[in-house]
C-alpha cells in the first residue's frame, strides 16, 4: 500500500497532530472575510470546528483555530492539509471497495488540483467563494468514507460535511450532496457569511460543490458559442455574413481571468476575434498565461491601446489581458474612441463585497484590506465603481457595441448600485441566455454535457472525441433545419478540441449536445469500454448551467416569460429524477452563477464501466435529465422547446407531456380591459 493510500484511509488522525503547515505566499489565497460573528457565534464556530477531533487535541487546536477565524474570517484547518499532492490520479491508484467511489475521489481531487482550483488551500474552486468543502477535516473524512464505501451504501454530504455512510442499494446514488440549503427567509448574503463562518453551510457554486469542475474548459464551449453568436448578430446587423472569416478583427472586451472567467480569452481565440480581458489579480492573470489560456499580459494602458489598434487592424486572432482594473480599461477605450464590437463582464459579481469585484481607484491589495477592515466603505466604493463602469459601457454601446450580461449578476448588481442600467423598467442590455443560449440551445435541449476519463490517459480522451464526432455527424444528417447550425458548430468544436489544448487537470471534455447526442455518445463510450478500446471507466456529467439543472431568473431561466422564472420546481424535480434513474451522485445547491439566494441548481455524476447496467442508466437518466427542462420550457410557451418536445414524443411513445394552448394577445388584452 502506498503512502498516498494510507493517508486517505487514515482520515482524520486519531493518535497525533500533523505538523502545522506554512502559509504559502505563492498560492492564490482567498481574501480575508469580514468579521460578522458575535462573540457567542465565534465560540459556536470554534466548538463546531473542534468536534471533528479527539478531545485530547482540543487544547492545542482551540487557539490555533480561533486565530484562523480572526485572521481569515473562516476556520480552514490548514494544519490538516494532506501531505501528498492533490490531483486526479488514475482510478486504480485509489484505495476502495467500490470503483464508483474511487471515481468520485478522483473528481474531488481534480477540483482541488492547484492548476484547477482558484484558492486551493481554502478549498475554493472558482467564483471567489465556490467551495467543495468548508475545511480540511471534511475533506479527509470524506475521502476515508469513500475508500470504505461499498455498493450497498450512500454517503450523505451536508454543505461539505460528510454526515455518514447509510445502508442503501446498488442502483441508488453513492453520494447525495446538498449545499447551502437554508430556510428561504435566511438566505441573504450576510446570512451566508454568518453560516459559513460558523461552519454550518457553504456556497457550492455549481460544479465546485458537486465534484464536477473541469477547469476553465468547463465553460469555454459555452463562451465560444456565445461570442460566435454575438459576433453573428453584429455582422448580420451590418448586412455581412456571419462566417468565421468575417469575425476576424472584431473586438471583444470583458473582465475576469479567474475560475470560470478564465475561459474568455481562449473562447475569443477559437471564435477568431481580438479579445481584451481585464484581471485585477496578478496571480490569476499569470496562471492563465502560463497555462496558455491568454496570449499576452499588459499592465500599462499606454502600451495596450496601440496593441489593440494593431491587432484589430491586422485582424489578428489574439487574446490580450489588461492586468488592472476593468473600469480603467473601459474608460480608456471611451477616451481613445476605440470601437468595441462585443462587450461583457465575468467578474464574480454574485459575490461583490467579498472578493468578487474590486473597485476602481484601489490597488488589489488595498481593496482586500478595505473589504475586511472597512466593509461599509468598500461597499460604497464598489457601487461607485459599477456606476462608472456602466457609464463607459453605455457610451460605447451608443456607438454600436453589443453588450450582454454573461450570467454573473452584472446587471443586477449594477442596478442595485444605482447605475444607469434600466430602460423602461427593464435592464437595457440582455442576458446571454435571453438572446443566445436560451432560444438557440437550451430550448432545443443542447447543454454542457461533459465527460472525464478515469484512466487519465490522453489516448482515451482522443478516442472519446472520435466517438463523439462520429455521433454528431450522423445526427446532423437528419437534424431539422432549426438546429442544423448548432450541430455544425458542435462538430467543429469537437473536431478542433485536441488542437485547442483545453485540458487543465484531468483528461476531460465539454460538448454542447442535445438529448439524442448525449445518449448516443455515452452509449458509444460504454461500448468502447466494454470492448477494451477505452481502458477505464468514464465519468459523465454536465454543468448545472443546463437545460433542466438550474432555476435562475437572471440567467438560465431568463428567457422564460410566463412568470415561473422565479420558481425552482424544475431544478428540484431534476435532481430527484436523476437520483432514481441511475446517477452515481447527485447534488442540489442554493446559489451558483448569480449568487446565494438568487438560484437553485443541481447536477449529477454517472460512472460508466461498459456494463449493461451502465447502458440502462444512460438511456433512462439522460433522457429525463434533458427532457424535464424542455417540457418546462415548452409549457412556458417557448416555441423552440415546443418543437423539440413534440419531436421527442414522436420518437418516444411513452413520453406524454402537457402542451400549452396559445391564447391570442388581442383576446387576452380585451378581457383584462373589460373586466378590470
Amino acid at each position: 500500500m502506498t503512502d498516498f493510500q494510507k493517508e486517505i484511509l487514515e482520515g482524520i488522525p486519531q493518535d497525533r497532530l500533523p505538523e502545522a503547515k506554512p502559509y504559502e505566499a505563492k498560492i492564490n489565497h482567498a481574501p480575508k472575510r469580514k468579521d460578522i460573528l458575535s462573540q457567542e457565534q465565534k465560540a459556536l464556530a470554534l466548538k463546531n470546528a473542534l468536534r471533528y477531533f479527539p478531545a485530547k487535541f482540543h487544547e492545542a487546536l482551540a487557539p490555533e483555530f480561533a486565530k484562523e477565524l480572526k485572521d481569515y474570517g473562516r476556520i480552514y484547518m490548514y494544519r490538516f492539509r494532506p501531505s501528498y499532492e492533490i490531483y486526479a490520479r488514475p482510478i486504480d491508484q485509489y484505495p476502495c471497495k467500490c470503483r464508483q467511489a474511487a471515481a468520485i475521489m478522483a473528481m474531488i481531487q481534480n477540483n482541488l488540483d492547484p492548476r484547477v482550483a482558484q484558492h486551493p488551500h481554502e478549498l475554493i474552486i472558482y467564483g471567489g467563494n465556490g467551495a467543495i468543502f468548508q475545511n480540511w477535516a471534511q475533506y479527509r473524512l470524506t475521502m476515508k468514507y469513500l475508500a470504505e464505501m461499498t455498493q450497498e451504501q450512500t454517503l450523505a454530504m451536508y454543505s461539505g460535511h460528510p454526515m455518514g455512510l447509510f445502508p442503501s442499494r446498488k442502483d441508488a446514488p453513492r453520494v447525495v450532496v446538498t449545499n447551502g440549503m437554508v430556510i428561504p427567509n435566511y438566505s441573504s448574503k450576510d446570512d451566508y457569511e454568518r453560516f459559513n463562518a460558523m461552519g454550518v453551510s457553504q456556497y457550492g457554486q455549481m460544479t465546485a460543490g458537486s465534484y464536477m469542475y473541469i477547469g476553465p474548459q468547463g465553460i469555454v464551449h459555452g463562451t465560444t458559442i456565445t461570442v460566435m453568436n454575438a459576433a453573428r448578430k453584429q455582422l448580420k446587423a451590418r448586412g455581412i455574413e456571419g462566417s468565421r472569416e468575417n469575425m476576424k478583427g472584431l473586438l471583444f472586451v470583458s473582465a475576469g481571468l479567474g475560475g470560470m472567467s478564465g475561459a474568455q480569452p481562449k473562447a475569443g481565440n477559437i471564435a477568431g476575434v481580438v479579445s481584451v480581458i481585464a484581471e485585477i489579480n496578478p496571480l490569476a492573470a499569470r496562471k492563465r498565461y502560463e497555462q496558455g489560456w491568454v496570449d499576452e499580459l499588459h499592465d500599462n494602458l499606454d502600451e495596450l491601446v496601440p496593441r489593440i489598434r494593431k491587432a484589430v487592424s491586422d485582424k489578428e486572432i489574439v487574446s490580450l489581458s489588461y492586468v488592472g482594473n476593468v473600469v480603467d480599461l473601459w474608460e480608456r477605450l471611451v477616451k481613445e474612441d476605440i470601437h468595441v464590437d462585443l462587450g461583457s463582464d465575468q467578474t464574480s459579481l454574485h459575490n461583490p463585497l467579498a472578493g468578487g469585484y474590486y473597485p476602481v481607484g484601489l490597488s488589489f491589495e488595498e481593496g482586500k484590506r478595505m473589504m475586511a477592515e472597512e466593509p461599509e466603505k468598500f461597499k460604497e466604493a464598489v457601487e461607485a465603481s459599477l456606476r462608472r463602469q456602466v457609464a463607459a459601457i453605455n457610451t460605447l454601446a451608443e456607438k454600436g457595441m453589443y453588450f450582454f450580461d454573461y450570467g454573473n449578476a452584472f446587471l443586477l448588481e449594477a442596478s442595485r448600485a444605482g447605475a444607469d442600467i434600466m430602460e423602461g423598467g427593464h435592464f437595457r442590455y440582455p442576458s446571454y441566455v435571453q438572446d443566445i443560449m436560451g432560444p438557440l440551445y437550451f430550448d432545443y435541449g443542447f447543454g454542457p454535457f461533459r465527460w472525464v476519463c478515469m484512466s487519465e490517459d490522453p489516448k482515451d480522451l482522443a478516442k472519446t472525441d472520435e466517438i463523439a464526432a462520429a455521433v454528431l455527424h450522423e445526427e446532423a444528417r437528419t437534424a431539422p433545419e432549426e438546429i442544423r447550425g448548432q450541430m455544425h458548430d458542435n462538430i467543429h468544436w469537437i473536431e478542433e478540441a485536441a488542437k485547442n489544448k483545453l485540458v487543465v487537470g484531468s483528461q476531460a471534455r465539454i460538448l454542447y449536445a442535445d438529448c439524442e447526442g448525449r445518449t448516443k455518445i455515452a452509449l458509444g463510450f460504454n461500448e468502447a469500454i466494454r470492448r477494451g478500446e477505452i481502458s477505464a471507466p468514464i465519468v459523465l456529467g454536465r454543468d448545472h448551467h443546463d437545460v433542466s439543472g438550474t432555476d435562475s431568473p437572471f440567467r438560465e431561466t431568463s428567457n422564460i416569460y410566463d412568470g415561473s422564472q422565479f420558481t425552482a420546481d424544475m431544478a428540484v424535480q431534476n435532481v430527484i429524477g436523476d437520483a432514481f434513474r441511475g446517477a452515481t451522485w447527485v447534488s442540489i445547491h442554493n446559489g451558483g452563477g448569480v449568487g446565494w439566494g438568487e438560484v437553485v441548481n443541481g447536477g449529477f455524476g454517472m460512472v460508466i464501466d461498459g456494463s449493461e447496467d451502465s447502458a440502462r442508466h444512460i438511456r433512462e437518466m439522460l433522457f429525463w435529465d434533458v427532457n424535464n427542462g424542455i417540457a418546462r420550457r415548452s409549457w412556458a410557451r417557448n416555441e423552440g422547446a415546443g418543437s423539440a418536445i413534440r419531436r421527442e414524443m414522436e420518437r418516444t411513445p411513452e413520453l406524454k407531456v402537457t402542451l400549452p394552448e396559445i391564447a391570442g394577445e388581442d383576446l387576452v388584452n380585451k378581457a383584462i380591459k373589460e373586466i378590470f
